[in-house]
């Protein structure tokens, strides 16, 4: 029997997918569930699974761009893996085992960059466990250099989330009237209750007192505050929103994704913790899903986890605002008429002036840095470890 294969629907609302990468070649023997194939939406990198085990013919080439309910491949599964010849079972477990040995431990932007330069990572050496950027930049032939040979230039189609992203956000510096302010918050406290609560927090929860529970409650209380930074527009009319859907940004091996935060307004900082991991170890494995990443009414992204002193983030559209947060410096401030070494973080909020006026955008920031700078008071009401979820 040959069983054909259709271009599933990803989620409601895409109807085109691109096959981005074939993990399987023409003729290969499959197994049902084995994960054949990466296709882009404009949402996401999923993966498609085999529907059945046999022999795979395929019907569309890397890049072919395909509609839902298309034709994929072929599984003839009178072929399947347990129906073959012992020879050929034989054949497939060596192959198996030569893929076992030819996987190398390599961090993402490594491979990024080994990629980007034509390298073969079997020919990179590393003196530890994985192959860092440092490692394969010793690889690569230095600027300038008097040896000209092996200079090449690479020329690939932009993945559909890639051209999708690109679009978007060249759309939103169009359209929205979009402006950037600025505050910075003294995060001696937030330290501080991480250092004396951290452990007893993983053992309960099983996951670290990170600081982005602690953004994510302040945000929340500040959309409560000024609800127009929590609206959006609609050709001449305004949405408001009475829950707090927050779009955390996550870079993945296919770029920045936003997944959400449902309801993050009734969330423990527990909760909180919980579901960004979730969603965060879903965008690396490419396992999330559509829905993961559909929606989403305000947007916190963390570039300091990359170094980002400053920036002026870009809205995610149809969003009106995102705040940026930043790397953390100790730097000498003013606290009652003395200098003082505190761990500072800038804080970037860009917002859409059509629908968010200037003094509620600066009282927006001004209340998220109450928050994050007297957590004990204002995010936590004085219950400190009820609000950790520690008794």
């Amino acid at each position: 029997m040959v069983l054909e294969m259709k271009i599933p629907s990803p989620g409601e609302s895409i109807t085109e997918v691109e096959i981005s990468q074939w993990l399987v070649k023409d003729g290969d023997i499959v197994n049902k569930d084995q994960t054949i194939a990466e296709i882009d939406s404009d949402k996401a990198t999923l993966d498609l699974p085999a529907e059945a085990s046999g022999k795979i013919t395929l019907k569309a080439q890397e890049g072919d761009t395909m509609s839902v309910g298309d034709i994929v491949c072929l599984i003839d599964t009178s072929e399947a893996l347990n129906s073959t010849s012992p020879k050929q079972i034989i054949k497939e477990v060596k192959k198996i085992e030569s893929n076992k040995i030819d996987e190398i431990s390599i961090t993402p932007l490594a491979r990024n960059i080994a990629s980007d330069k034509g390298i073969d990572i079997n020919e990179i050496h590393s003196k530890g466990d994985k192959i860092t950027k440092d490692d394969v930049l010793k690889v690569v032939p230095a600027m300038g250099s008097s040896n000209h040979e092996g200079r090449n230039e690479n020329r690939e189609k932009l993945s559909m989330l890639r051209r999708k992203v690109a679009e978007r956000l060249v759309s939103v510096k169009n359209e929205t009237a979009m402006l950037t302010t600025f505050n910075e918050a003294d995060l001696s406290n937030i330290f501080d209750l991480r250092k004396k609560y951290k452990e007893a927090f993983s053992q309960k929860h099983g996951v670290s007192l990170g600081f982005m529970s602690f953004f994510t409650k302040a945000v929340t209380r500040a959309l409560d505050l000024y609800p127009d930074v929590n609206s959006m527009i609609d050709g001449n009319e305004k949405i408001s929103y009475n829950y707090s859907d927050i779009s955390i940004a996550v870079s993945g091996p296919k770029g920045l994704m936003t997944p959400v935060l449902r309801n993050a307004q009734d969330l423990s900082f527990a909760a909180v913790e919980q579901e960004i991991k979730r969603l965060a170890d879903n965008v690396r494995e490419k396992s999330i899903t559509v829905d993961d990443l559909t929606g989403g009414t305000f947007t916190i992204s963390n570039g300091g986890v990359f170094g980002s002193m400053l920036s002026t983030p870009i809205i995610n559209p149809p969003q009106s605002g995102i705040l940026g947060m930043h790397n953390i410096i100790q730097r000498p401030i003013a606290v009652e008429g003395k200098v003082e070494i505190r761990p500072m973080m800038y804080l970037a909020l860009s917002y859409d002036h059509r629908i968010i006026d200037g003094n509620q955008s600066v009282g927006f920031l001004i209340a998220v840095k109450e928050g994050v700078e007297d957590p004990e008071n204002i995010l936590m009401e004085g219950k400190i470890e009820k609000s950790l979820g520690l008794n």
